[in-house]
């Protein structure tokens, strides 16, 4: 008898001083990461299909493509519809695809995969992920895209986790984000305007989530002087999550996880992005790669408290 394989792909198990991690092949995911036995993001189980988009890659763009039909140079393209509810194609092409390894140890694991061209994308682009782990600075996030294709490439990125804090529940947990604007969606989820937040959606000097119902982009994010910025999820104790990102990922989503089943409210989802939702249709802050020419950037997950 075949033995059938983990729904998830196969794991990769990483180890650095108090902090552990897995890595699922599957969308190069993050299953788990705990700072000495404590949760940082929501994790899923070892025989379980990773839920949704959790601690997954998303390229070659993140959020949405309205009815997955946008245009390049000139040419309509179409998407398959893998939001079907909503009729719009979500988080690119790769969050369900196997990435092989390309370097394995104790504490980092390098996997990589191809996007072909096909219908509704007709480029081809390399991505290599590097999830590293580091005993005082936790978890890294580093991803490279190249353009291994003949002409320009558009291109988006994020990742997708969902933090946690150990105390009581998310109506009881503060968000810390300081963005100055926030992208309205209408019922589709698809953008509308940037305004001001409002007091609900405002987490600058830090809010507790309690009343506050959030999926949306944020933008005018406040980067140190090395462009670095970050956003933090704690209890009443002040022990959580901390994500850290650079200018370079200029948008922010933000989702409290409100939807009917288990994982209602159950943690916050934190979305550093190159663009904003529905950017192959818009254009904004979309990336353009020409042939051989390659992006990176990097996101971090620590322990906080």
């Amino acid at each position: 008898m075949v033995a059938l394989p983990s729904p998830s792909g196969p794991a990769y198990a990483l180890r650095a001083g108090p902090y552990t991690a897995a890595v699922r092949a599957v969308g190069a995911s993050l299953q788990h990461l705990r700072w000495e036995g404590r949760d940082l993001v929501l994790p899923f189980a070892d025989d379980e299909v990773r839920p949704l988009y959790r601690g997954a890659i998303l390229a070659p763009w993140p959020n949405r493509v309205g009815g997955g039909q946008w245009t390049w140079q000139g040419q309509p393209q179409q998407l398959a519809l893998t939001e079907p509810d909503r009729g719009h194609a979500l988080h690119g092409l790769v969050a369900w695809s196997e990435w092989s390894p390309t370097s394995v140890d104790e504490a980092a694991v390098t996997l990589a995969t191809t996007v072909w061209p096909q219908p509704g994308f007709p480029f081809c682009l390399h991505l290599e992920v590097e999830w590293a782990l580091d005993a005082a600075e936790g978890l890294t996030c580093r991803l490279v895209a190249v353009n291994a294709g003949s002409g320009p490439a558009p291109y988006g990125c994020s990742i997708h986790p969902y933090l946690v804090a150990p105390g009581g529940t998310l109506d009881d947990w503060r968000l810390e984000l300081h963005a100055g604007r926030e992208l309205l969606v209408g019922d589709d989820l698809l953008p509308t305007e940037l305004t001001e937040p409002p007091p609900a959606h405002d987490f600058r000097g830090g809010k507790t989530l309690a009343g506050s119902a959030v999926d949306n982009a944020y933008i005018d994010v406040a980067f140190d002087d090395r462009g670095e910025a970050t956003a933090t999820v704690v209890d009443q104790a002040g022990a959580g999550t901390r994500i850290t990102f650079t200018d370079g990922t200029p948008w922010v989503q933000v989702c409290t996880s409100d939807w009917p089943g288990p994982s209602h409210r159950a943690a916050v989802a934190i979305e550093p992005m190159t663009c904003p939702p529905d950017a192959l249709r818009s254009g904004t802050d979309l990336v353009v790669l020409e042939p051989g020419a390659q992006h990176q950037t990097w996101w971090r997950l620590e322990a906080v408290g």
